[in-house]
């Protein structure tokens, strides 16, 4: 299949790609915003030469697609912070690319990257299929905006119903490939192990669900494969983990130090999330079933990661 990845410089479309590449019958044309990012990427990684590269402006309704997944957007709360309302208008844009590509190729797939955060900013417990999404609007704080885009791009896919279009809701994704330098608290405490510093959180109890890059990709192979349709799908783990147990089990692992604080300073961009991960399985209905927990890929991407953390700081 001939796929189309926009924003070729996010996390998950990076490590989308690594796997798309085991596969021989894949061709992938990578655009984005700073291609020249994406051709030294692709040369690290053993990769250089075998796709295309090019800027959005060479993205073009004469060339055939099997499919287009747009990853454009922040993966990271101090991006989406600084973005601030302007994340309408990236989203905007490059979603009318997309669908206007797919008006005109009605058999192409579109894939969105969508995220929990559509379901709004109340996570006080866990979302599931028959959730609603939730928008103050007559109270709407800059924390708002990142999931009221989502849920705005959501609404324009689920009125051309005739239209292949999945949106796929990521809730907490984590790979070795992460920018360490983001502001969550998996990249907190991965920071202190490499640092040999004490981790300061606060006692909080919140609940993720991360899910791996195996399990991702196997969640796109399941609905490329399975007929057309348009609607959405959670991302989900065999297991959600707390914050306890997360910080436990870094403790025994990898010898993290933490201590629990009163008050502790955060980048709050999409609202309070106790309980930010789905229960809604509706993937399950085109065949996903994920094979790793929440703890099983973080304990995998780490043990790969934080060497190479170690190897740069000496």
């Amino acid at each position: 299949m001939r796929i189309a990845i926009l924003g070729a410089t996010s996390q998950i479309a990076k490590d989308l790609v690594l796997s798309l590449s085991t596969q021989s019958n894949h061709e992938l044309a990578l655009f984005a915003r700073r291609p020249e990012v994406v051709m030294q990427w692709l040369a690290s990684v053993g990769l250089s030469g075998r796709y295309v590269v090019a800027d959005f402006a060479a993205f073009s309704a004469d060339e055939f697609f099997g499919a287009i997944f747009n990853f454009v957007g922040v993966g990271d709360p101090a991006q989406a912070a600084a973005m601030g309302a302007s994340i309408f208008d990236v989203t905007l844009k490059y979603d009318e690319m997309a669908l206007d590509y797919v008006r005109q190729h009605s058999q192409c797939r579109y894939i969105f990257l969508s995220s929990g955060a559509a379901y709004g900013s109340s996570f006080d417990v866990p979302v599931d299929e028959n959730t609603k999404a939730v928008v103050a609007i007559n109270n709407l704080q800059p924390q708002d905006w990142y999931a009221v885009a989502k849920l705005h791009a959501e609404c324009r896919h689920r009125s051309f119903p005739h239209l292949p279009i999945v949106d796929i809701r990521v809730f907490n994704y984590f790979s070795h490939t992460q920018d360490i330098s983001a502001r969550f608290l998996i990249t907190d405490i991965l920071r202190a192990i490499s640092d040999k510093n004490v981790l300061k959180t606060s006692a909080d109890y919140i609940v993720r669900d991360f899910v791996h890059p195996s399990d991702f990709y196997s969640l796109v192979v399941a609905l490329l494969a399975s007929p057309a349709t348009n609607t959405s799908v959670d991302c989900y783990s065999k297991a959600p983990i707390d914050k306890p147990s997360l910080l436990a089990a870094m403790q025994e692992n990898f010898g993290l130090r933490f201590e629990i604080v009163e008050a502790i300073t955060s980048v709050n961009a999409t609202g309070s999330k106790p309980h930010y991960y789905s229960l809604n399985t509706r993937a399950a209905d085109f065949g996903y079933t994920p094979s790793l927990t929440s703890l099983d890929g973080i304990l995998i991407e780490a043990r790969e990661l934080l060497p190479a953390l170690q190897d740069i700081s000496t």
